[in-house]
């Protein structure tokens, strides 16, 4: 059995080798032992008087989700927000950090950087291609469209949707 005083001078001397290293063979090995993390980028775009959001249906169309994509490599996340809404919606509005702003899902892998807007519905009509987007529609927050389950989870965190009477009073912008 190692001691705890044994493992520290071991964990020391792995550092000390680590750190001696070229910078390339840190990156490698670091990039090879860590966990590895997807990072998305999500939108909650609200009518001006934050009572309907904006949602998407996609294939297969299954329910009804969020503007949202996957982060570049690279990318900053609010840029990453802002041309997944233009190319899901034809949008192009102004966002900023949620509140929170990010949210880690179940088992840590994947992480969502939230950014939310309020907008005028009337002069912000969304477009669809009708290949990746089906369907782009505002929906009052208290009668939403059956959700897919990540969706649902997400507005969760917000106090939106069906999953959220465990949090009390919605927390959106």
């Amino acid at each position: 059995m190692v001691t705890r005083r044994r493992a520290g001078l071991l964990r020391g001397t792995v550092y000390r080798v680590f750190y001696r290293l070229p910078r390339k063979m840190q990156r490698f090995l670091a990039r090879r032992v860590s966990p590895k993390y997807i990072l998305g980028a999500v939108i909650l775009l609200f009518d001006a008087d934050g009572e309907r959001l904006l949602m998407l249906r996609q294939p297969p169309g299954f329910g009804w989700g969020l503007p949202a994509g996957l982060i570049d490599r690279g990318e900053a996340p609010a840029h990453a927000a802002v041309r997944e809404l233009r190319e899901e919606t034809g949008l192009s509005v102004e966002l900023k950090p949620a509140n929170p702003s990010a949210v880690v899902h179940v088992g840590g892998r994947w992480v969502d950087m939230v950014f939310t807007a309020r907008v005028d519905a009337e002069t912000h009509e969304p477009s669809v291609d009708g290949a990746e987007v089906l369907d782009a529609r505002w929906h009052r927050l208290d009668d939403l469209p059956p959700l897919t389950p990540a969706s649902a989870k997400l507005l969760s965190h917000y106090g939106i949707g069906p999953y959220s009477e465990a949090l009390g009073e919605p927390v959106h912008d």
